[in-house]
């Protein structure tokens, strides 16, 4: 007796659907699954025998083969557990084969108690199964919420086969999950997290709220203790609300990565990470037997904050410098070839030297020329030439710091600002489908987007043939330049919005020459 039933598996951050095929004859009992299972597939055979003697229900002696199509992908995981075992089950006579499934999905990982246990990546299955025109899909329970976000689509929560079995069989009806429609347009600002709480530092403020508005790279210098962190950490609170469509790119990186919080549906706000600099280049870009995304992906649509950038292994950081400029991340191996999109503001911190005071106007540097020379060079220059805004924090004041009413802006009144410069941006790029902020711009959109008066393409000159700018440098200052416009409101970048672009990027003469 054979039936074919449907489930779901993975492949980067995207689903696809995967026929289950159960045959049952009357021979001497065997169990064998093939169709390229990886090692956890292959166990299944143990976990579904037991699960289903534990759940009350005989296990078929019989000899069964359970094939999972397409043959040539290979299958990993234990999501398919529940779908094997329901289509033994079926094959048996035990879940009645009048039931219509051939619109239905069935992922989960069984227990040998017969429990339902939660699985990566549902919500890329259930888009899959959408795609392909099913329409409900049974996830286990605390995987639930996340697969109600998407539309169009009954979501079925469960808990262990018992149910399942009895809802299939028409005896207890599961109630299916419904999703509260997004809305993540304060999920940042809910957060503690303020820029009025920084005191001082009105320049690299300033600075990253063009980054917001531009989707720039930002590096942050100066000694210990002048808010670098305390900066960075709040510049996800300035940074547009996700629309829908990202929010559910970003919930599926999380999703198969496993970082997805329990019972979360979707993310409303953008990621902040911050890994430590101990890390590896596989653990930053993705990669491992079973590629599974990195920190720049578990990054997309948010911010990755490199703190002590130095510290960071040069082997590592210059892994950086393809992924900042394709915004997505190829991992091939002999079984697959998976893309991770990694679209992410970098925010690099670091002192000026080792003991972190060089240049300090009262305590003393502790490190030789020789010290400093070998500290910054751990940056390499192709990666400098990725970042597009560089600011140093001088010491913060007494003045500034004891100040009753400081009067620093909120989070809330510079987004404002951010949102607008990007709606600006948004509406003279409205046939630009891949451009969505002016970081993206390549150099076909900066000739046709950033035109320049007279002043500014003098200041621009001069400042090109005296920095000794590269080609991808020029394109730097042309991008952020055309931000400080965007938040001016000006269609023509003037002599003022060059200045200040070439400003926030003046320190490669001081520390790296």
């Amino acid at each position: 007796m054979l039936t074919t039933l449907l489930s779901a598996g993975l492949c980067g951050i995207d689903g696809f659907l995967v026929t289950v095929e159960c045959d049952a004859q009357e021979r001497l009992g065997d169990f064998e699954i093939v169709g390229l299972p990886d090692a956890a597939v292959k166990e299944a055979k143990d976990r579904v025998r037991t699960a289903s003697y534990n759940s009350g229900f005989r296990f078929p002696s019989l000899s069964l083969t359970v094939n999972l199509a397409p043959a040539n992908r290979k299958k990993e995981g234990s999501g398919f557990d529940v779908a094997i075992l329901v289509g033994i089950l079926r094959c048996a006579g035990l879940v009645d084969r009048r039931t219509d499934l051939s619109r239905t999905c069935l992922v989960g990982e069984l227990s040998l108690s017969g429990k339902i246990r939660p699985v990566r990546g549902a919500l890329s299955m259930c888009v899959a199964a959408r795609d392909a025109g099913l329409t409900e899909i049974f996830v286990p329970q605390e995987n639930a919420k996340e697969a109600a976000a998407v539309s169009g689509m009954t979501v079925y929560p469960l808990t262990d086969m018992r149910t399942l079995v009895a809802h299939l069989n028409g005896e207890e009806r599961i109630v299916p999950v419904t999703c509260r429609p997004f809305d993540g347009a304060d999920a940042a600002l809910s957060a503690a997290l303020d820029f009025a709480d920084v005191r001082g530092q009105a320049m690299a403020k300033r600075a990253l709220e063009i980054a917001a508005a531009g989707g720039h790279n930002v590096l942050l210098i100066g000694p210990p203790g002048t808010g670098k962190s305390m900066l960075a950490k709040r510049l996800p609170t300035i940074l547009p609300p996700l629309s829908f469509e990202e929010a559910i790119e970003t919930t599926k990186i999380h999703s198969v990565a496993g970082t997805l919080p329990e019972g979360k549906s979707l993310l409303g706000a953008r990621p902040f990470r911050a890994p430590h600099h101990t890390m590896s280049a596989v653990s930053l870009v993705g990669g491992g037997a079973n590629p599974l995304p990195g920190e720049v992906s578990l990054a997309h649509n948010g911010v990755l904050f490199l703190d002590e950038l130095p510290e960071f292994p040069k082997t590592v950081t210059d892994t950086l410098r393809q992924p900042l400029e394709d915004r997505r991340v190829t991992i091939t191996r002999a079984a697959a070839r998976v893309t991770f999109p990694c679209s992410f503001m970098l925010v690099g911190a670091m002192n000026p030297c080792r003991c972190g005071y060089f240049g300090h106007p009262t305590k003393p540097c502790t490190c030789s020329g020789a010290d400093v020379r070998r500290y910054i060079s751990r940056i390499s220059g192709p990666l400098l030439d990725r970042i597009d805004i560089e600011v140093e924090l001088p010491s913060i004041s007494f003045e500034e710091l004891s100040a009753k009413d400081p009067g620093a802006e909120t989070s809330a009144t510079i987004r404002d600002r951010v949102v607008k410069a990007r709606a600006f941006a948004a509406a003279r790029m409205n046939g630009e489908k891949s451009i969505f902020c002016n970081a993206q711009l390549d150099a076909a959109a900066i000739r046709k987007y950033c035109v320049t008066d007279r002043a500014a393409e003098a200041i621009l000159q001069s400042a090109y043939d005296r920095m000794g700018l590269s080609a991808r440098g020029y394109d730097r200052v042309m991008r952020v330049a055309r931000t400080i416009a965007d938040l001016d409101g000006a269609e023509i970048i003037g002599a003022a919005h060059i200045a200040e672009a070439i400003q926030l990027r003046s320190l490669d003469k001081k520390y790296w020459n």
